[in-house]
């Protein structure tokens, strides 16, 4: 669904955000994005959408090249930015206008979901809190079916009760036909909805895997101690012990924790790459 082969972007020649980067983005699955700020999560999104163009390499999104923005490639994406902002216009006003641009969309499905974040219909969308502004654009990207829907820090502005709401409403719109990326620096947000991860930094893709392969190759545990114990990869004091995530030698289930997984990815790129790789 989103092939990127040895792609390299940056604002000029001299100074790259990703280079040479590959990777590929089946349907049926939400993927996370993770990477430190400043390591080109949203250019990288962007390029995806079209809005930027690869320096290096090609993109292929849907079958299509997005930098090209043909009308039936536009119809089948979705794209939320991290800054948004909605015309001074009524819900229903913002439905009539954008709505037909998108040949799946269904109405009913967004009244639904604006229901589920409690959001009240007849006020005009600028004279609504940023959250709810938020919520509302959500609800119309699930709600336009696009094959592939990109989402930029979709959870920034939104209370802890509208990040619960939010896992269930977009779990509930995957569908085998579409690809869900969501990119955030807030791991806890994807908790219990993604099925894939990816992690990105100083231009190279250091892991995209399932969840379940991580959970294969990794551990997630409260030990006692950490010394001298040479499974660790990256460990934390906690009020049991330390939290830690080591190699799974021994094959143990766990629950993997993203935000645990990340600092262990970044801070041993090299042993991840062994791990993941399948060697020794």
């Amino acid at each position: 669904m989103i092939h990127l082969d040895r792609v390299s972007f940056g604002y000029s020649k001299h100074k790259k955000l990703f280079e040479d980067l590959t990777m590929k983005l089946e349907p049926g699955h939400i993927y996370g994005l993770l990477g430190k700020n400043g390591a080109g999560k949203s250019s990288l999104l962007r390029n995806m959408a079209g809005l930027l163009y690869p320096l290096e390499g090609k993109i292929e999104v849907a079958g299509y090249e997005p930098r090209k923005r043909q009308p039936a490639f536009l119809q089948d994406l979705f794209f939320i930015p991290e800054e948004i902002y909605l015309p001074s216009v009524t819900m229903q006003q913002y439905l009539n206008t954008f709505a037909p641009f998108y040949p799946h969309f269904n109405e009913e499905q967004f009244n639904s979901y604006i229901g589920e974040f409690d959001i009240p219909k007849g006020n005009k969308l600028t004279g609504m809190s940023y959250g709810q502004k938020k919520k509302v654009l959500i609800a119309f990207s699930l709600a336009t079916n696009t094959k592939v829907l990109l989402m930029d820090e979709p959870t920034n502005g939104l209370d802890i009760p509208s990040k619960s709401q939010f896992r269930k409403i977009v779990s509930s719109a995957l569908e085998t036909d579409r690809t869900i990326l969501i990119s955030t620096h807030q791991t806890r947000d994807l908790d219990n909805l993604i099925d894939s991860i990816i992690i990105i930094e100083d231009s190279e893709i250091l892991i995209q895997h399932s969840l379940e392969e991580v959970a294969e190759r990794l551990c997630f545990e409260t030990l006692a101690s950490v010394d001298h114990d040479d499974r660790i990869l990256y460990a934390e004091p906690s009020l049991r012990g330390y939290k830690a995530v080591t190699e799974n030698y021994e094959k143990e289930d766990s629950r993997v924790d993203l935000e645990q997984l990340f600092n262990a990815v970044i801070g041993n790129r090299e042993r991840i790459k062994k791990i993941f790789e399948g060697r020794p």
